[in-house]
């Protein structure tokens, strides 16, 4: 049985929603099966970002370090290395900032000094990452949060492999996993995956797509084969577009007419206001096939697109960022990038590890515990494979809004995650 330590020598079950570990409002981080306290109820604020309780742990002890060495935020045993991009080519970065920023609310949210963050600026180059890594290892980091670039991921990986020390980086690109190199990254597999199983269990048969010529495009299309076969949902077309050939690709589909009764467009926001002229130039809206999108489309810019109405897109559920997003902001008076509750998720499971785990904190057995874990963006566990599997909601696009209409689960199932 799940137990959690709400008061000194009272337990009770642990929680299988995201909700608040007892009536005092603390949260803490938690592994579905194997309960992980970050520490005793009060009013500490922990990783489940349900609700904005004031925070009572102590100021961390941040210093900024000489050149090369960085800032390091607290003093707890276990030392762990942020490898964010805080500065490019331009000047500073909001994004690593915004990284940053979210590593620390979940040092002070965290309650306790189990941690140790050594945090340094890869200068958005894997130049830069290689160094940062280097001198991390130096320092003694047990483990890697970061970087946010791909290419940085495969510099950091090699440094972190050589030295035996595990990585939890933000890049998509799944290529870039490993053995002991885990993405907590949003990944297009997970969407994908997510929103053709849903069509499939509402009774879709026969689909088409529309993908982009572009990396998102092909990785969205390989996992799309994939799960359309693994749901036995016919494909009876896949056109590839470029902005200069999408009304053209588009009129290809509409030329299926009632064939079709599901549309995959993996495409970006940016790309989506085209997209919605030339679906309705097509005469295809949303009464006549059901069109489907990844979590790009979590977007005000998509919601309101009028052929889009109705269409629906796999993502994770709002809450928990929306709450997080709210004390972010009461702290830094600032908006967090969307990406920043990686970086949330990633020190907050550092410092619960830290404190429950012992010496095997950070070991591949504890950071791929099947059962997962709860983030501010809903529950995700690591395949062995450096991948990772999210609970994502489906949510439909109606007058210039996203609901759910599928909800996010709360948990997975203690079998192994499939690699």
């Amino acid at each position: 049985m799940n137990r959690s330590p709400c008061k000194k020598g009272h337990w009770r079950e642990a929680p299988r929603s995201l909700r608040d570990c007892c009536a005092s409002g603390v949260r803490a981080l938690w592994v579905i099966g194997l309960f992980l306290p970050v520490a005793a109820c009060g009013s500490i604020n922990g990783l489940l970002g349900h609700g904005a309780g004031e925070i009572a742990a102590p100021a961390p002890q941040a210093q900024v370090a000489p050149p090369g060495r960085g800032e390091q935020i607290g003093s707890g045993p276990a030392r762990v290395a942020l490898i964010v991009p805080l500065t490019q080519a331009s000047g500073p970065s909001v994004v690593g900032t915004s990284l940053r920023n979210a590593a620390e609310l979940a040092y002070l949210e965290a309650g306790g000094n189990d941690v140790t963050l050594l945090v340094k600026d890869d200068r958005s180059n894997p130049d830069g990452a290689r160094a940062a890594a280097q001198a991390a290892i130096s320092e003694g980091a047990d483990l890697v949060i970061g970087p946010l670039f791909a290419s940085s991921v495969r510099e950091v990986g090699k440094v972190a492999r050589a030295a035996g020390k595990p990585v939890i980086a933000f890049s998509t690109d799944t290529s870039t996993a490993g053995q002991d190199l885990f993405l907590l990254s949003f990944l297009i597999e997970n969407y994908v995956d997510r929103i053709v199983d849903f069509a499939a269990s509402k009774g879709k048969k026969s689909i088409a797509a529309l993908i982009p010529e572009n990396d998102y495009g092909r990785v969205a299309e390989t996992e799309f084969q994939q799960a359309a076969a693994r749901n036995n949902i016919r494909v009876m077309s896949m056109e590839h577009y470029q902005p200069r050939t999408m009304p053209e690709a588009v009129q290809k589909i509409a030329a299926l007419h009632d064939q079709i009764d599901s549309l995959f467009i993996p495409d970006q926001a940016d790309a989506m206001q085209a997209m919605s002229q030339a679906l309705a130039s097509a005469g295809i809206n949303g009464k006549q096939v059901q069109i489907l999108g990844t979590g790009l489309w979590n977007d005000a810019r998509v919601l309101r697109l009028p052929a889009l109405q109705g269409a629906w897109f796999a993502a994770p559920e709002n809450g928990g960022f929306n709450a997080f997003a709210e004390r972010y902001r009461a702290k830094y008076h600032s908006d967090p990038t969307r990406i920043a509750t990686l970086a949330y998720d990633a020190v907050s499971l550092a410092a619960a590890l830290a404190h429950t785990q012992g010496s095997q904190r950070y070991s591949q057995n504890v950071l791929t515990n099947p059962s997962g874990f709860n983030g501010a963006d809903g529950v995700f566990r690591f395949r062995p494979d450096g991948t990772n599997e999210r609970g994502l909601s489906v949510l439909q696009i109606n007058n210039g809004a996203a609901a759910p209409i599928s909800q996010a689960p709360h948990s997975f199932s203690a079998t192994a995650s499939a690699t």
